[in-house]
């Protein structure tokens, strides 16, 4: 359990938290949300930390779920799943509830899981590198949980679109449909000057300010946070989700996809 799968590092007043699990391409896995969740602790228990950066080592943001740990759950897909719910929910919460600005700087794939990590930030960046895909669709799912944080981000249209077809998108798109703040060539500058700027602004300030623009998304996980894990976990206990995820990480075609 000592392998770092989230580095944390705190520099001129900022805590940055650094996805480092190159194995699986930072996919969500328990022991990195335990990680994640803990870096975002220390950061709200350091009152010399005025925001925190979330981003990533390699070319891939964040690969979604981890579905090699479906196979290895004791009580199979269902537990994994109801597993996986539970701490989804907690580290989107986690960063919804942090009292200081979480910015996302992206410049790597972002795939299922990780989008809603990406919606969950205050900010976002995005670099030239970056691309974007709800494909749960694609395996037999649904963006259960994380649709409580991605689609608040969103135009409708474009919700119905990636939602329901499960192609990628570039950081222009991503921009245009409100999922990031920024679309850069230099994300790391843009990041830096976000940050100038929230040097101006108090902490008290920063907290109060964060809670008027997550309150409705943190009353949406009350509101509808059981009915979707339990969407969740029916769908990952299905055959057609077997089949999907099984191809996936068979690298084959899924059977509806030659019907």
């Amino acid at each position: 359990m000592s392998e770092t799968f989230v580095r944390y590092d705190v520099s001129e007043g900022f805590a940055t938290l650094t996805l480092d699990s190159p194995h699986n391409r930072n996919a969500i896995s328990a022991r990195l949300v335990a990680q994640l969740r803990q870096g975002l602790a220390d950061a709200a228990a350091d009152g010399g930390v005025r925001a925190v950066v979330l981003t990533h080592e390699g070319g891939t943001f964040c690969a979604g779920a981890d579905l090699s740990e479906a196979s290895t759950a004791e009580g199979g897909a269902a537990a994994a799943a109801a597993a996986r719910t539970r701490e989804m929910t907690a580290v989107l919460r986690s960063i919804l509830e942090l009292p200081k600005p979480v910015i996302g700087r992206i410049d790597g794939h972002v795939r299922a899981g990780g989008m809603g990590l990406v919606g969950a930030c205050d900010l976002a960046v995005a670099g030239p590198r970056s691309t974007f895909a709800l494909t749960e669709a694609r395996l037999g799912l649904a963006a259960s949980i994380i649709s409580l944080t991605v689609l608040p981000r969103l135009t409708s249209r474009a919700a119905s679109r990636y939602f329901l077809t499960g192609e990628r998108f570039g950081p222009e798109v991503a921009a245009a449909i409100g999922l990031v703040t920024v679309e850069t060539d230099d994300p790391q500058a843009s990041v830096g000057e976000i940050l100038a700027q929230l040097r101006e602004c108090s902490p008290q300030g920063l907290g109060e300010s964060k809670r008027l623009t997550t309150m409705r998304m943190l009353a949406d996980f009350d509101r509808y946070g059981d009915e979707l894990a339990e969407q969740s976990a029916r769908l990952f206990g299905s055959a057609e989700a077997v089949e999907g995820m099984t191809a996936f990480l068979q690298k084959r075609p899924p059977s509806w996809s030659r019907a």
